[in-house]
């Protein structure tokens, strides 16, 4: 599974930002043309990241992605047109509302790969569930692609279409929602952005609390959110020992015909077994992805 830990947005109209970008090393950075752009930037901010990606994509090492615009609003096949080139990761579908959304977009994809050379479904899908209607059909949306990687979850438009208050209490349905939805598709579950970038304290207790419900990462909106982000979607030290520790215990009680021990009071059976596998895969894969950033 493709590590997302840190999903770092900047706009593609500013020059400034965008030049600025090639120092920062997240997971993800998308290049936008969607809403952290003016309409009357789009064209300007499709042509800047067609003439940057490739600098940047060679100075970060990090994936590459661009949001586009959703399919209502009719802007999306000439976001499509200008930023299906050579080195684009992937894109992020604004206001994804089912299957159908996600269906159109792989098939222009496809098409378009070919058209240019590009090979087939090299071109990753990750999904903004922003929307009431998204939210309700977003477990059919999460199988409708094999190039469909993860999920978003839009807080500010969701509780606008909502009708609701941006606070625990319009977010938690929509919040968790999001998580369980992605999860029925083997999608990594990607956290909505934190406002306010200058309360340090409080993004990581809200990442943190994220990560409990099943985040794997998160979308970010300033560069001092990447590091503790990195550090919040990672297993601790702590955890690794642990893993390491129940592995082997269960690895050796198997070899004696067993399919649960003790260690130290608790119980050590097949699905406590998959879940420490699944942290030390965690960490290779992260170790790999780490390994492809150029150093700073």
């Amino acid at each position: 599974m493709v590590i997302l830990r840190s999903v770092m947005y900047t706009p593609g109209n500013n020059e400034r930002l965008m030049e600025s970008s090639k120092k920062l090393r997240p997971d993800v950075l998308v290049l936008d043309v969607e809403d952290s752009v003016p309409y009357p930037e789009v064209p300007k901010a499709r042509q800047m990241i067609r003439e940057k990606l490739k600098e940047i994509k060679e100075a970060t090492g990090s994936l590459i992605y661009s949001r586009i615009h959703d399919w209502r609003t009719g802007m999306t096949e000439a976001d499509l047109d200008a930023l299906v080139i050579e080195g684009i990761d992937g894109f992020v579908l604004s206001k994804t509302e089912g299957a159908k959304d996600v269906y159109l977009l792989d098939n222009r994809l496809t098409q378009l790969e070919r058209e240019r050379g590009l090979k087939v479904g090299s071109i990753a899908i990750q999904s903004l569930i922003e929307t009431t209607r998204g939210m309700v059909l977003a477990g059919e949306a999460a199988t409708a692609s094999y190039r469909l990687n993860s999920f978003v979850f839009g807080a500010l438009d969701y509780v606008l279409d909502k009708h609701a208050r941006l606070n625990a209490a319009g977010v938690s349905v929509g919040r968790d929602w999001t998580v369980i939805a992605a999860r029925s598709g083997n999608l990594t579950a990607i956290d909505s952005p934190y406002p306010d970038y200058k309360d340090v304290e409080g993004f990581r207790k809200d990442t943190s609390y994220g990560r409990e419900m099943g985040y794997e990462g998160r979308m970010l909106i300033h560069p001092s959110q990447i590091e503790p982000s990195n550090e919040i979607y990672s297993p601790s030290q702590e955890a690794v020992d642990h893993a390491k520790e129940v592995v082997a215990l269960f690895q050796d009680a198997m070899k004696k015909g067993m399919a649960s021990v003790p260690l130290r009071g608790a119980m050590i059976d097949t699905p406590v077994y998959r879940r420490e596998m699944g942290v030390l895969n965690r960490l290779k894969e992260i170790q790999e992805t780490d390994a492809r950033k150029k150093p700073l």
